[in-house]
């Protein structure tokens, strides 16, 4: 990274300043692990199916409240999902009128695949960075969890 595209933020610096400096690198980072996933798959898809991964089987309502769209929007992106074999939906063994939706795994598969790729691509460059770097990127982590969980 050239210098001059390097933000220079302080611990104490105004919160405003924090977020343009966080904002920016956080964008950047995105974009290139977005680069490393499987290019089948929309960013909206990907996260879908990540969400379904990490929290289990899903009704379309709970995994429309866990990706913050609206229900019609899962409805389309799961469907596009189903078709390609990546999800399915599977009714509920307690109560037949619930239907979740699953990760297959052809599904588990790929999202493994594209995490792998992407934690080796993160180890490779944060072994580039000064011990100091790193242990600054691992304190902040616990924070962006926070900062990502606010409502």
């Amino acid at each position: 990274m050239s210098p001059s595209r390097t933000t220079s933020v302080t611990p104490a610096a105004p919160a405003e300043l924090v977020a343009e400096g966080l904002l920016v690198s956080t964008v950047r980072l995105a974009r290139r692990l977005r680069q490393l996933s499987d290019a089948r798959l929309t960013p909206s898809q990907h996260s879908v199916m990540t969400s379904i991964n990490r929290h289990g089987p899903l009704t379309l309502g709970a995994l429309a409240e866990v990706e913050r769209v609206a229900p019609p929007t899962i409805s389309r992106v799961v469907a596009k999902l189903e078709s390609d074999g990546l999800v399915e939906r599977r009714t509920d063994p307690t109560d037949g009128r619930i239907v979740r939706v699953v990760v297959t795994d052809s599904g588990a598969d790929m999202l493994a695949a594209a995490r792998s790729r992407k934690v080796a691509w993160l180890g490779e460059h944060l072994s580039q960075l000064s011990p100091e770097d790193r242990d600054a990127v691992a304190a902040a982590i616990g924070a962006l969890e926070r900062l990502v969980e606010l409502p």
